[in-house]
């Protein structure tokens, strides 16, 4: 790699501040007209203004002094690499205020980055185009000359220029609409002046649409937008958005600031969705919900997803991170408050469980590895950002969030956030300046203890024994660096400032004791805790590391998994610590598996997905050895007693859970080959395609799966039907995500090719190849070939974006992807890893796995 010129931030002698914008862009030939009209303050004398700029080409530009005569910039000096242009002026711009005058043109591309273009299909069968945005991180530069960084905060006041039969939208809402005077069949729109806000936040979309709308009930207008004729499948997420805006309002203390907010579904979108101030943007996936048609696990993603762009309204929009540097709170808070706000629309979701399975869990795994980052990452040159977008500073910022939280207390909590979006709305704010606030609300030393989360790499595994004295017990507890590869002992060993609770089986919901641990070990005294009694660390799972037990301690603590006296979120826990320990070599994998088996009587969703993904991994693993087979019985008779329960079709007074479960379980069953559950399925299946018996939604992926994985070419080319006559979205996503478990090598191959096809959309095509990468050994290596064959095309797709470091996270090579090299280094260092796990504990599974069915002597 060449090395980069040092990032240099634009100069501060002029900047804006409200800028007058009109577009017009031309949805045929694919590219636009923009017209900007600037108010900005030149702080001190210069000849020339430096801005961001990118695919833009300037026809003219001026500047008019205010109360003096129009001067005409003589040069533009685009720097392409820097993405910056400098107007020359023939003279100085003397200090005050003025307007900015640039008449420019632009492309609508297809990179789904900027102003692009987004394919879509009309009712009438006919295809076309609608011209949307997607700033985040420095891509407003693409749409209209700017001062790109977040930090640069100004007024806008938008005008578009669109076809009359289209839908214009933008941040704020329309306040004006009338005939173009050179083209009747053209309308000017203009729209009102937003608040000071960042460029990243910007947001314009044109095309045709419907909507269903309902008034919050602090006053705000909400809208969901849909493809035409689907404006039903918009209410379930309006019905979320008008619980949750006066949720945020009662939370934060602070009322939404605009007057009204749009949800947006894009038919092409690269990220799950964008919280655009006023205009939320979304992929059809994300928003849309089909009352028949779609299945649970959807309805609680749009939900989520809703939570985490509505938080931002406030955590991000009103209040902004200075700098790139500070994104991961911007993401880290909105990730773990879209819990919090699921939990008050929908308790029957268990949610925060899921958390645990979906989030902590997740970061512990990529945080332990040696390729890991600090959440907190000093960024310069912007184009940083993408590989920053990742589930470090997601999910372990949404961790850390949560053991704050759980360390300050609600009531503290809020008082701090309150302050803090006071302090800073319509400004710029760094991580410190939040802490500050949560410390003067709650007293404790926020700045100290989140540092050591943030600003450094990993998490601790924290030893515990317990030695009884008289009546009392005592703990020793010591901290040390986890890492996936095994213990290290080095000198200088980091430590953290840990919040650790303790409760026992005497009551465990109620957290006994809560104690800072700021040094390398400590002991602490259980007054009147008896023998009889087991003692469970980090009630909840809140606390982010993990816990390795003295073997009496853990054997103490194995009945309250079968018994179910344990919470379910620490059966989850505890039994995820343990996997992990064996995958670090800390303890046999043996002594997971037969833990594995105590779960026999668990009732709820989440530890069963948990369970079920660890599973996976370790099937996987095995699939390099000649035993495969034999863990995949192990799989069937965990899951058999379970799925005879749920049986196939759900029954009255179930609910959400319930749907999940059965969908995992029978998903799960069928895949390791079971076969009453697969004889079911492909009956099932059959009856669906003739229409005799449509699949309802929540069974559709486990069927989809388990027919395929057992299936021949006809089976293919049917879901390749299925997948050409589905209308939604989802249900296309949903076929494309289990094509890959197809076994036989040319229909391998025929999937892989059908990720390219028009047929799948180009944000898509990741979740085939990555599904077929993660189905088999064989699918690995085909996919992993494609990628290599077809590099050039999907570089090119992709260029940059985050897109290709999800494909890379199947495989990678020394291709130059500079978004995706940490993911690269992750992938190593994950098969690294395996390879040691499965040299050291291949040959103790195997016996295990054999003396299991060995009758008894």
């Amino acid at each position: 790699m060449p090395e980069r010129r040092p990032f240099v931030r634009l100069p501060t002698d002029v900047y804006p501040v409200n800028y007058g914008l009109s577009l017009k862009p031309d949805l045929i030939d694919f590219t636009f007209e923009g017209k900007l009209e600037a108010l900005v303050e030149v702080t001190q004398a210069t000849n020339q203004i430096v801005m961001n700029c990118a695919d833009i080409d300037i026809i003219t530009a001026s500047f008019v002094p205010q109360g003096g005569e129009e001067i005409n910039a003589t040069g533009f000096n685009y720097q392409n690499e820097d993405e910056k242009v400098t107007l020359s002026f023939p003279s100085a711009l003397q200090k005050g205020f003025g307007t900015l005058k640039i008449d420019f043109v632009g492309e609508l591309n297809d990179k789904m980055k900027g102003f692009y273009r987004s394919k879509y299909t009309s009712p009438t069968g006919e295809i076309r185009y609608a011209a949307v945005t997607q700033f985040e991180a420095t891509d407003a530069r693409r749409a209209f000359p700017c001062w790109d960084e977040p930090a640069i905060k100004a007024t806008f006041d938008i005008t578009l220029i669109v076809p009359k039969d289209r839908v214009a939208l933008s941040n704020m809402n329309v306040i004006d609409r009338k005939p173009h005077p050179d083209d009747e069949n053209l309308v000017e729109v203009k729209f009102a002046t937003t608040p000071i806000m960042s460029t990243y936040l910007v947001a314009f979309v044109i095309g045709e649409y419907d909507y269903v709308e309902s008034q919050s009930s602090d006053g705000v207008m909400v809208r969901v937008y849909t493809p035409v004729g689907k404006a039903e499948q918009g209410k379930f997420a309006l019905e979320v958005a008008t619980k949750t805006l006066p949720f945020y309002n009662d939370y934060f203390s602070v009322p939404y600031p605009l007057p009204k907010i749009d949800l947006i579904a894009i038919a092409d979108f690269a990220a799950g969705a964008m919280e655009n101030w006023g205009l939320v943007t979304y992929r059809e996936t994300a928003l849309l919900i089909d009352p028949k048609n779609s299945c649970s696990s959807s309805r609680q993603w749009v939900a989520l997803v809703v939570g985490h762009e509505l938080a931002h309204q406030w955590f991000g929009n009103l209040v902004t991170m200075e700098w790139w540097t500070h994104l991961w709170l911007n993401e880290g808070f909105a990730s773990w408050i879209e819990y919090l706000c699921v939990d008050h629309c929908f308790p029957e979701y268990d949610i925060w469980t899921q958390f645990v399975s979906a989030d902590y869990t997740r970061a512990l795994d990529l945080d332990a590895l040696d390729s890991s980052h600090p959440i907190e990452v000093n960024v310069g040159h912007p184009s940083e950002v993408d590989e920053i977008f990742d589930a470090i500073s997601y999910s372990k910022g949404a961790s850390v969030i949560r053991m704050l939280h759980n360390y300050i207390g609600d009531e503290d909590f809020r008082k701090g956030m309150n302050a803090y979006l006071l302090k800073f709305q319509h400004k710029n704010a760094s991580t410190e300046d939040l802490w500050d606030c949560l410390e003067q609300a709650s007293g404790k030393p926020i700045a100290a203890v989140m540092g050591s989360w943030t600003k450094q790499m990993g998490f601790p595994i924290i030893a515990v024994d317990q030695e009884q004295q008289g009546d009392d017990c005592v703990l020793k507890i010591s901290q040390k660096k986890f890492c996936a590869s095994g213990p290290h002992n080095e000198e200088n060993c980091p430590s953290w400032m840990v919040p650790i609770s303790i409760c026992t089986s005497e009551d465990p919901k109620c957290t006994k004791l809560k104690v800072l641990l700021d040094r390398q070990e400590t002991t602490i005294t259980l007054n009147s805790v008896g023998p009889d009694q087991w003692i469970k660390i980090n009630p909840g799972t809140v606390g982010f590391y993990r816990i390795q037990y003295s073997s009496s301690m853990l054997e103490s603590l194995l009945p309250g998994i079968r018994d179910l006296s344990l919470q379910p979120v620490d059966r989850l826990g505890l039994q995820n610590d343990l996997f992990s320990l064996s995958r670090a070599g800390m303890i046999s994998t043996v002594e997971v598996l037969k833990l594995m088996e105590a779960f026999v009587n668990e009732p709820n969703y989440t530890v069963w997905s948990d369970l079920s993904c660890n599973l996976g991994v370790l099937s996987s693993l095995l699939s390099h050895t000649d035993f495969h087979e034999e863990i995949q019985e192990f799989i069937r008779d965990l899951f058999t007693p379970i799925g005879l329960k749920l049986g196939w079709d759900s029954k009255p007074g179930e609910g959400h859970l319930d749907a999940l479960l059965r969908s995992l379980v029978l998903g799960k069953l069928g895949k390791a080959g079971h076969k009453p559950t697969l004889e079911e399925a492909r009956r099932r299946f059959k009856d669906h395609v003739d229409g005799k018996q449509v699949l309802p939604a929540d069974l559709r992926s486990p069927v989809y799966l388990t027919v395929l994985k057992h299936g021949d070419s006809a089976t293919l080319d049917t879901m390749l039907k299925l997948h050409k006559q589905a209308d939604m979205q989802e249900e296309k996503n949903r076929i494309e995500r289990v094509l890959g478990a197809i076994s036989a090598p040319d229909l391998i191959q025929k999937v892989l090719n059908f990720a390219l096809s028009e047929d799948v959309r180009p944000q898509d095509t990741v979740s085939v190849i990555g599904g077929v990468a993660g189905s088999s050994k064989q699918g690995r290596k085909a996919a992993w070939k494609f990628v290599k064959d077809n590099w050039e095309e999907l570089y090119n797709r992709y260029q940059g974006g985050f897109l290709i470091s999800r494909l890379i996270k199947s495989f990678f090579e020394s291709h130059p992807a500079p978004a995706a090299e940490r993911t690269v280094q992750q992938c190593c260092e994950n098969i690294l890893l395996n390879a040691a796990w499965l040299k050291r504990d291949a040959e103790d599974i195997h016996q295990y796995l054999l003396q299991r069915k060995a009758p008894p002597v």
